[in-house]
């Protein structure tokens, strides 16, 4: 835990009372003391520092901070990722990696060879996946969540939802391993969103292919490996990060 997150409601003029895992982290981990300060953020609003104003030792644990808030967050992430609903175990990874590495939405979405047993995973639910997000931003030091939204049904998604936000998207990238692209070879210098559509275990079906690519879609291949969906959504963020980067410099 990199920076200590609280909402809005818990700031009581200036001041956070912490009696859960944070109160912990500030006690047991970091061995604050009153008079201490430590890395603070408003969950989606700026970041600061808080001074320790007291710990009360026992259970529960609990510490006061005197917070000063002032550093507004770096610029809003440009990827955004369609992901296939995974195992509940790897939809929990995922939803840490994503807030970490910094997306703007994750869209959760049904596809042919999602087992239908996991929709009905309490990790699914507003309170439990926020949990998870949060986790990512007090690793990567960001107050920012990310926006998550859930489609149950894929045609409706492809076919209804995404015509009216692939506009918003100067890339659409269908990660497929037979695809015909390379993201390097796809990928262009300048501005723009990006939305990285990632399937499920055993790939999308030629139907769901069609239907994306039907949208403007670019089927993109990583390389001969067939990753696990965990593993490619983190090396297709960092692959599309790191092109990006390159061609912001050589444009400079």
């Amino acid at each position: 835990m990199n920076i200590i997150l609280f909402e809005e409601q818990e700031l009581d003029g200036g001041r956070v009372v912490l009696h859960d895992r944070r109160a912990v982290h500030i006690h047991k981990v970091l061995r604050a003391t009153i008079g201490d300060r430590v890395r603070v953020g408003l969950v989606n609003g700026p970041m600061g520092s808080g001074r320790v104003a007291s710990v009360v030792k026992g259970r529960p644990t609990r510490v006061e901070l005197d917070v000063e808030l002032g550093e507004i967050p770096t610029h809003q992430p440009e990827i955004d990722i369609i992901l296939a609903l995974p195992r509940p175990i790897m939809l929990r990874r995922i939803l840490g990696q994503v807030a970490a590495l910094g997306i703007g939405t994750l869209f959760i979405i049904q596809a042919n060879r999602v087992e239908k047993s996991f929709w009905d995973s309490g990790l699914l639910e507003e309170g439990e996946y926020l949990e998870h997000l949060r986790h990512g931003l007090e690793q990567a030091v960001d107050t920012r969540l990310p926006q998550v939204r859930i489609f149950r049904k894929f045609k409706p998604f492809v076919e209804d939802f995404l015509p009216l936000v692939k506009d918003h998207y100067r890339f659409r990238i269908l990660a497929h391993p037979y695809g015909t692209a390379t993201l390097a070879g796809y990928l262009g210098p300048g501005e723009g969103r990006i939305v990285v559509a990632v399937g499920p275990e055993g790939g999308w079906v030629d139907f769901e292919v069609e239907r994306f690519e039907a949208q403007g879609f670019r089927s993109c291949s990583l390389g001969d490996r067939i990753l696990k969906v965990d593993t490619a959504v983190v090396a297709l963020h960092a692959r599309i990060s790191a092109i990006r980067e390159l061609l912001g410099r050589s444009a400079a």
